[in-house]
């Protein structure tokens, strides 16, 4: 298969840093890709490898089968939207957006359908004549958008483009970019720390840290299904319950303290009995009940009870040193109806999820 993007066993180190470790990617034609982590992981030394602002230390980069490593950035069907949009402030929206086009001296005609074409696709025709302080954040980042399209690139490069804006613009910009990326059906790739953005957007998700992929997925299967604490601890929020396995066969059971065992999906990985776990439970996948009608549901007292508008937050205590978070979608409820503080709730979960996790 022609991808995209394929990077194979790519490396980049400053001295004796390893800023990316031997990571190797596949990332299909017309695919929203999101690389996302945190401040120092490699997500940016990735993206500026791929656009060849960094040569790498080892490995290669293919872009739809041509190994370009060597090959210098203004040369790569490549553009990239950074944080920080650049704009000429002293031009017009159809200038800043005609500007590289007329670096390469092409025909007025051609300029002039081009920036109208761009325009159109992020739906600032409108604007073509203001200049960048007259546009909001979210305008302005469209103009960049604009920008980068013009040139037709192959692949499209975004570094964190939301970060300047406010949450709620940052919010519908989301949806904005991901209906726009369909509309023009070129490859996107993202660089992100923030995991709402990439759950709302990506077709595909890879999650590094320390300068490695820790999964790539798509956003369901990361969210539900992670590898890892790193993973499951970084998308969302997550209870993790450490304890002792004492039946590896079939459903797994974790001892947590002398007197309290849980029952969770058994892990991918080969474990004996004895071994040291971790058990991950999403908080909205925990379900409290007033009363006891199943033999398997745990009993625990409420410590916390904390409204967030959609929802309430609940830190249960299950035994002496055991504490889950669970989340109750608010749905109509009326106070006297919700959990306060000191009741004796009854807790469940669906047994696949509460997943093994082995570091």
């Amino acid at each position: 298969m022609l991808y995209a993007v394929e990077l194979v066993n790519l490396s980049k180190a400053y001295g004796t840093f390893r800023a990316v470790e031997n990571i190797s990617l596949q990332i299909k034609d017309g695919e929203f890709f999101s690389i996302l982590g945190p401040s120092g992981c490699g997500k940016t030394t990735t993206l500026r490898l791929i656009a060849g602002f960094e040569s790498p230390t080892s490995g290669e980069i293919y872009l739809h089968g041509q190994a370009v490593s060597e090959t210098p950035a203004f040369q790569r069907p490549i553009n990239t939207v950074f944080q920080n949009y650049a704009l000429f402030p002293h031009m017009t929206v159809a200038q800043n957006v005609a500007f590289g086009l007329e670096m390469q001296r092409l025909p007025r005609k051609e300029i002039d359908l081009r920036v109208r074409e761009a325009l159109a696709m992020v739906r600032m025709s409108e604007r073509a004549n203001s200049r960048p302080a007259q546009l909001s954040g979210g305008q302005q980042q469209r103009v960049a958008l604009a920008r980068a399209l013009v040139n037709r690139p192959a692949v499209l490069l975004l570094d964190e483009p939301l970060g300047a804006l406010d949450l709620k613009l940052r919010k519908a910009m989301q949806f904005e970019l991901k209906q726009i990326q369909q509309e023009i059906g070129i490859t996107f790739i993202y660089v992100t720390h923030d995991q709402e953005e990439a759950l709302t957007m990506s077709d595909r998700i890879a999650v590094m840290g320390h300068g490695h992929v820790l999964q790539c997925a798509t956003p369901e299967e990361i969210y539900e299904r992670p590898q890892s604490r790193y993973v499951a601890d970084f998308i969302g929020e997550t209870n993790f319950l450490e304890g002792e396995l004492v039946n590896a066969n079939g459903v797994a059971e974790v001892m947590l303290e002398p007197s309290l065992s849980i029952a969770a999906a058994p892990s991918e990985r080969a474990l004996a009995d004895g071994a040291r776990v971790t058990v991950a439970i999403r908080p909205e996948k925990i379900t409290l009940s007033a009363t006891n009608g199943d033999p398997s549901a745990l009993r625990g007292s409420v410590r916390e009870a904390v409204y967030i508008g959609t929802d309430m937050r609940y830190v249960v205590q299950l035994g002496e040193r055991t504490q889950v978070v669970a989340r109750v979608q608010n749905l109509g409820a009326s106070r006297d109806q919700r959990f306060r503080r000191g009741d004796t709730v009854y807790v469940t979960w669906v047994l696949e999820n509460a997943r093994v996790l082995v570091d």
